[in-house]
């Protein structure tokens, strides 16, 4: 069981993920496996590739900014204050709007999407856009088999 905790605006450890920005606030080591918590700030324009999650269920929360979410042959424009639900086994992408970056808080349900990242992604050490954006195809793959992740395509276009 693990004690009350509040975590401030730059606290959780953090990660350089596709480029973005991956703080996370809650893992499952904090909630014995339930779920997985992290802020995310993606770049303007950032696309990642078509996937599934194999496992689990992934939410975002926008915070600032919009994006344009495919899933299911749905387009579903999202902007701050509106909640996006992807589910288990639907594949899926986004894209963000080209004027600001996109602020969201992802929630991901069981929890292990934090291993994903940190397998995949690099210790941010600096908490400042933008990150390295150098991606290893073969090893993004790789990694995200490892988690229950399926890469189905490349990321959409503008």
């Amino acid at each position: 069981m693990t004690d009350p905790y509040l975590r401030r605006p730059n606290e959780g450890e953090a990660f350089w993920f596709l480029g973005n920005l991956v703080t996370v606030k809650a893992a499952g080591t904090d909630t014995s496996g339930r779920l997985t918590v992290a802020e995310f700030v993606n770049p303007p324009g950032f696309a990642p590739p078509l996937h599934r999650h194999q496992v689990e269920d992934e939410m975002f929360y926008i915070l600032a900014g919009t994006a344009r979410f495919q899933c299911a042959g749905e387009e579903l424009h999202a902007g701050p204050g509106d909640f996006v639900l992807l589910p288990v086994g639907v594949p899926h992408t986004f894209m963000v709007g080209t004027d600001e970056p996109l602020r969201a808080l992802q929630i991901t349900t069981p929890a292990g999407f934090e291993d994903f990242a940190a397998e995949a992604g690099s210790p941010a050490l600096e908490r400042r856009l933008p990150g390295p954006a150098l991606i290893d195809p073969a090893a993004l793959g790789h990694a995200a088999s490892r988690h229950g992740i399926e890469i189905l395509g490349l990321p959409p276009q503008h």
